[in-house]
């Protein structure tokens, strides 16, 4: 795994669970409001726990724990190989409002808009 630091593990498994619209990263609400994205930190969901619930979503299908993004197949084919360790939901169903998609484009970091089926 190398020196890159982990995501936290959530801590639970129910309804609490919610997955960052950007990069699918997923912990409970209390984890995002704690310690915010490991892998979106500009978005400051520890400082604005607001933040919490606008760049998160409990609407989510899949879970995938990827231990060593760089190494894992699956990790490439959800396009999150770059991103820490940690557990991931494989698709969100909503859209990070425009004005967090804007403050994507700001930071020069992507962002895609989950598919629509």
């Amino acid at each position: 795994m190398g020196s890159q630091q982990a995501a936290q593990i959530p801590t639970s498994f129910g309804h609490e669970l919610r997955a960052c619209l950007r990069c699918r990263l997923v912990k409970t609400y209390d984890q995002f409001r704690e310690s915010g994205c490991e892998n979106c930190p500009f978005f400051k969901m520890d400082e604005d726990y607001e933040r919490v619930g606008d760049c998160t979503t409990s609407n989510f299908t899949g879970l995938i724990s990827v231990m060593d993004p760089t190494r894992s197949w699956a990790a490439r084919w959800l396009r999150i190989a770059r991103s820490v360790p940690g557990c991931y939901t494989l698709a969100v169903s909503e859209a990070l409002p425009e004005d967090l998609q804007n403050l994507c484009q700001d930071e020069r970091i992507p962002y895609n808009p989950p598919k629509r089926i």
